[in-house]
């Protein structure tokens, strides 16, 4: 069975199914990935314009951030313009700026299938936002296992400006989007979600504009 929930995309819905029982299971104890760390710390990831400067760790054949990236581009931002947000969370970027954040420090932006066959290692959709996410840092005590070392931590999304609001900061604490690479269509492109309050990882899409976070990754 499942319900349907809201999350705030600044005076926008967003609608997304999640579990009707939340917070189903831990996981098993096991750790392939050798994850488990509690996050701190500052964010560095590409903030000397390298990847070298990143925490990374190998999932599924595949080297992934293990933090979001802080390479400071052209339309990204720290949330709520707080440079300590970006010292925290990594930076929010638009989906072409993101594409390039990545390549600009020799990665490159995960796409759909990509992110599948993460959350495929994790053990799915369902029960794979609770083996990923960081085991500090979410609302509510809403933290993850971390049983494979990616540490997501929720940083917020920009909603950009319209010709009738401004633009504005939500969610940081609550809930995480990450940008893939791969396009729903011309002016919207597929992102990944968790939140505090489910164990899910969501696929959806959203306009290009919007500022998400960012993971990289290599083969």
């Amino acid at each position: 069975m499942k319900f349907f929930t809201f999350a705030k995309f600044g005076r926008t819905l967003l609608l997304s199914a999640v579990a009707a029982v939340l917070w189903f299971g831990c996981g098993d104890g096991a750790n392939p990935g050798g994850g488990g760390a509690t996050t701190g710390g500052i964010n560095n990831c590409g903030t000397d314009g390298t990847a070298g400067s990143c925490k990374t760790v190998p999932i599924g054949g595949k080297t992934w951030m293990a933090e979001n990236l802080n390479y400071k581009t052209e339309d990204s931002w720290c949330y709520g313009d707080n440079p300590d947000s970006c010292a925290k969370y990594g930076r929010l970027y638009t989906w072409e700026a993101a594409k390039a954040a990545c390549q600009s420090v020799g990665m490159s932006l995960p796409t759909n299938e990509e992110w599948d066959a993460l959350v495929t290692v994790a053990d799915g959709e369902e029960i794979a936002g609770k083996k990923l996410k960081s085991t500090s840092g979410w609302f509510s005590n809403g933290n993850g296992a971390d049983d494979f070392g990616f540490s997501a931590l929720p940083g917020g999304y920009l909603y950009p400006e319209s010709p009738v609001d401004d633009a504005e900061f939500d969610g940081t604490g609550d809930i995480g989007y990450w940008w893939t690479a791969t396009e729903f269509d011309g002016g919207y492109a597929y992102f990944r979600s968790m939140s505090f309050n489910s164990n899910y990882v969501l696929e959806y899409h959203h306009g290009k504009s919007y500022g998400f976070s960012v993971r990289c990754v290599k083969n």
